[in-house]
């Protein structure tokens, strides 16, 4: 089984900034990428940003370019989100996620971000 463990958001006011943490647990062979998705309600599930655990090259959003930078630490298996000037459109659920080789993807609990004056 795999277990990821979220930390970090919150309420923050327009151009606020917040950060985010996830650990993964459990069987974590074949570990692959992590990444942060975001929810609001009727809408589908959408990549905020991803990070190739080995190479460390990462992808964003078009909407979260420039605004929100994406870490890992390989030896404590965890994926970070530093989000800074915040916009009302990033309200959401944000979910880690974990994609391991041959196993598919894995996912957090969530962790509601709200922004808003």
């Amino acid at each position: 089984q795999v277990r990821l463990e979220e930390s970090g958001g919150g309420v923050v006011q327009p151009g606020g900034s917040l950060n985010l943490s996830c650990v993964a647990s459990g069987m974590l062979f074949g570990l692959n990428a992590m990444g942060w998705y975001r929810q609001v309600p009727r809408l589908p599930r959408e990549l905020v940003a991803r990070i190739h655990m080995s190479s460390g090259s990462a992808d964003y959003a078009d909407s979260v370019k420039g605004r929100f930078t994406i870490s890992r630490d390989i030896a404590q298996n965890t994926v970070s989100l530093q989000m800074k000037s915040l916009i009302p459109e990033d309200t959401a659920v944000y979910y880690c996620n974990a994609d391991i080789l041959r196993r598919g993807h894995y996912w957090g609990q969530g962790t509601q971000v709200t922004v808003s004056s």
